[in-house]
């Protein structure tokens, strides 16, 4: 199920807007846009679609939503399972030796450049779950290094990625309720840059850590191993590849 706007704010503001009216949304219903110019990124950043420029239009920007159920999984494990459906989704369209790597919380990176990035918000019973994905032209990020999926070939067309990103998305929320958070962790570390990967992470007290990657806890939250010998749990933060 499908819905795609000319152009609009911010999908995710859109979904909520519906959800805090009583507008039923039901999980499998995306809403697309062709443009969005006030798309949102994690930690109050701007989402820049790049489709101000008509020849870098095409990228990937939607949103869905999950309802809540008493025995699910924690609610912030839904960016592990947001992130294995969009590395599944862009797989097919980078060829060895590259390769889509998750990176803690939530973003999928190729090369050390950031391709895809995904935000949660949640609105009442509901998990709304955004997520952008640079096929056709990635946005320059001061300090970041982005890429989209036309430097490997041409680029995927948005509406049949769509369908299969949502595809991926449905079966990846299907493991999560059936099978539960511990195997959710073990297929996210399977598909993330290996144990032992450089990080820096910018806490936001305005502190900085950095250490090396020694997966994830039993909740989903990043552990960082210290240049000291001890182990950090890091549970919100701005991650980068060190």
């Amino acid at each position: 199920m499908f819905e795609t706007l000319r152009v609009t704010g911010s999908t995710n503001a859109d979904l909520a807007a519906r959800l805090v009216a009583g507008e039923q949304v039901p999980e499998g219903f995306w809403l697309l846009a062709d443009r969005q110019t006030a798309g949102k990124g994690r930690l109050g950043r701007v989402w820049d679609d790049g489709a101000a420029v008509p020849e870098k239009a095409g990228n990937f920007m939607g949103s869905t939503a999950v309802a809540l159920m008493p025995q699910d999984p924690s609610a912030g494990s839904l960016a592990l399972v947001a992130g294995l459906a969009v590395q599944q989704a862009v797989a097919p369209y980078v060829a060895p030796p590259h390769m889509p790597l998750l990176k803690w919380p939530n973003d999928v990176m190729v090369g050390g450049a950031k391709l895809a990035g995904i935000l949660l918000e949640r609105v009442r019973d509901h998990v709304i779950v955004g997520i952008g994905v640079n096929l056709a032209s990635a946005p320059e990020i001061a300090g970041r290094e982005t890429c989209a999926l036309a430097r490997f070939g041409p680029a995927p067309d948005r509406d049949s990625f769509a369908v299969a990103l949502a595809g991926h998305f449905a079966d990846e929320l299907a493991r999560w309720r059936r099978f539960g958070i511990e195997a959710l962790l073990a297929r996210w570390q399977a598909a993330a840059h290996p144990l032992g990967t450089p990080l820096a992470v910018s806490q936001s007290d305005g502190s900085k850590l950095a250490g090396i990657f020694a997966g994830l806890d039993a909740t989903g939250a990043l552990r960082l191993a210290l240049p000291d010998g001890t182990c950090q749990t890091v549970h919100a933060g701005d991650v980068s590849l060190a």
